[in-house]
């Protein structure tokens, strides 16, 4: 099992940049998929960027494409979202999630997808 604890969040002005962070617990972390999803009020939960275990491949939603930057450090169990450019539509609790795999490609940033949560931490941008 992985626990995860998400922090980094807070209020910004748009234009301005937050590093978020998801350190986590569990002896299969290191094989483990980690995503970013965000949900605003009365939306649904989206998928913002997902990074394959031990670092490899990294995912992004449209929306985020070249303004979030997803890491990990496994060395820390601690993965990252750089948040840089930031517009009022990013606003939002973000959470991180963690799966022991993904069976196909269309599911990455999706979050039935992912079995383990953390518990958030909220975002804000002003325009």
């Amino acid at each position: 099992q992985v626990q995860l604890v998400e922090s980094g969040g807070g209020s910004v002005q748009a234009g301005g940049s937050l590093r978020l962070s998801c350190a986590a617990s569990g002896y299969t972390y290191n094989s483990t998929w980690i995503g970013w999803f965000r949900q605003a009020p009365d939306n649904e939960r989206e998928g913002v960027a997902s990074i394959a275990p031990r670092g490899g491949s990294t995912y992004y939603a449209d929306s985020v494409k070249g303004r979030f930057t997803i890491s990990r450090d496994n060395a820390k169990n601690t993965v990252y979202l750089q948040m840089n450019s930031l517009k009022a539509e990013d606003t939002a609790m973000y959470y991180c999630a963690a799966a022991p795999r993904i069976p196909g490609a269309f599911l990455i940033l999706k979050s039935w997808a992912y079995n383990y949560w953390g518990q958030g931490t909220q975002v804000t941008v002003s325009s």
